[in-house]
């Protein structure tokens, strides 16, 4: 959290530095081949901020509960991921119950469901991954660098990582219910009382199942201590509650386009969690052709409505259902993988120096010039937060495979994430692999760059 600013008497006041400087790559934006998969993701994203228990998301059947507008009636079967993110702060000064997030999966049938658990993570803001401050590039092979729970959770999954709070395997009786999750948020101790959870699991049920994100403060002991909720305490709230308070701001009607657009935050059912894609000069062709010395062209990365770089292509993931007062899209794509592949060729009959990077420019629907809009000095606010995995044969013909923390922000043109000598008639494959973190604001690009200078090639 940023500290109250000092008022300092006029006299004393320090000159405003001057806006930073627009800075043009002049280039192609290309649309990103591929799409997302069919895999419906369980996106429990609002209330962001919760200060009163209750459903945040339920896919159940409405027959039966207090409040039928609060269940979805979705059911899953087979592959699909569960995703939540949401924030903790005390209601009051003197009340520091620790707020609990409880994911619980239902069985409707008669015979008992098997639920396997392929990766997942969960972390807290304090004390698992606080936002610390971080270079705008680190390598990150252990995956011990993070700033943020949605990053660290995004850095495990990737690397295919479950953590020990889930079991490889729940098996769910017929008509019963069982706890994904049931975990806290605390608040005591932290100045300001606010903090953060991130979630994210993949999972595959052999039948059918209902799931919900429920907030509960902490039930207490008679001796004053906080216990996690049981499993009839959530049942009995996912039974007979209401929708978590407050609510997000309702969010702009997609087709509104004469007024400031509010995205509003998720609660629904996404359809997409990978987005894999063959990057190529075409789909007649298995190559992607390098760009000419001095030249570049830029993929497109998690546009969204209204912010499609000038490739008219919209990449949030549709809503399979949702609440009412919720976004209308996936907007950000929050947990779902990006699997790239660039058959690079150098068509050339010289030597080429080649870079891949992924950058922040400015957003823009349609471009106002021929590229991209990037700032000489990025703005303060982080735009990307997160880790990229990169694989590639290096110049001595040996397979790497990297792990990237990039941090970016507003208009941040960002470092190469490979550099490639390539001969000429050379053909490089490079896999480009990341998580779109929560708290990320997009959208950002994927740059293939030809550099000019080849004398030390």
């Amino acid at each position: 959290m940023l500290p109250f600013l000092q008022i300092l008497p006029i006299a004393q006041t320090t000159p405003v530095p001057p806006p930073a400087e627009e800075v043009v790559q002049t280039q192609q934006v290309r649309p990103l081949p591929g799409k997302l998969d069919r895999i419906p993701t369980f996106n429990s994203n609002s209330p962001e901020k919760v200060l009163k228990e209750g459903i945040l998301l339920s896919t159940f059947p409405s027959a039966g509960k207090k409040v039928p507008t609060a269940h979805l009636n979705f059911p899953f079967q087979g592959r699909f991921d569960i995703f939540a993110h949401h924030v903790a702060e005390a209601p009051t000064p003197d009340n520091l119950r620790s707020l609990y997030l409880g994911i619980i999966l239902h069985n409707p049938g008669k015979q008992p469901v098997k639920v396997n658990v392929f990766q997942g993570a969960t972390y807290l803001s304090q004390p698992d991954a606080p936002f610390v401050e971080l270079p705008s590039f680190t390598q990150n092979l252990l995956g011990t660098v993070f700033a943020g729970p949605g990053d660290r959770v995004m850095n495990d999954v990737l690397r295919g990582r479950r953590q020990d709070i889930f079991p490889a395997q729940i098996i769910i009786p017929g008509g019963q219910s069982q706890m994904l999750l049931n975990a806290p948020i605390p608040v005591q101790g932290l100045t300001p009382p606010l903090n953060g959870r991130s979630t994210l699991i993949r999972l595959r049920s052999n039948g059918t199942v209902y799931a919900a994100s429920l907030a509960m403060f902490a039930p207490t002991n008679p001796d004053g201590s906080e216990r996690a909720p049981t499993l009839q305490e959530w049942e009995n709230l996912l039974n007979n509650g209401d929708l978590a308070l407050p609510r997000d701001k309702t969010p702009t009607p997609l087709e509104k386009t004469d007024k400031p657009i509010i995205y509003g935050r998720v609660a629904g059912v996404a359809q997409g969690s990978f987005w894999r894609a063959n990057i190529t000069d075409s789909p007649k062709v298995k190559y992607l052709t390098i760009p000419q010395p001095g030249q570049a062209y830029s993929y497109a990365l998690s546009t969204v409505h209204r912010g499609t770089l000038g490739t008219g292509q919209i990449q949030s993931a549709p809503m399979l259902v949702r609440y009412p007062d919720t976004a209308y899209r996936a907007h950000g794509n929050y947990g779902i993988q990006y699997s790239l592949k660039l058959p690079l060729y150098n068509n050339t009959q010289t030597p080429q120096r080649v870079t891949i990077s992924m950058q922040t420019p400015l957003k823009e629907d349609q471009l106002v010039q021929p590229g991209l809009r990037f700032l000489s000095t990025p703005g303060r606010q982080v735009f990307f937060r997160g880790t990229v995995r990169l694989g590639y044969k290096d110049d001595q013909g040996k397979l790497q495979t990297q792990f990237v923390h990039l941090v970016q922000r507003q208009g941040q043109p960002g470092e190469p994430l490979v550099v490639l000598n390539m001969k000429a008639g050379d053909k490089r494959l490079v896999k480009v692999d990341l998580l779109y973190p929560p708290d990320a604001t997009p959208p950002q690009v994927l740059t293939v760059q030809t550099l000019k200078n080849t004398n030390s090639l």
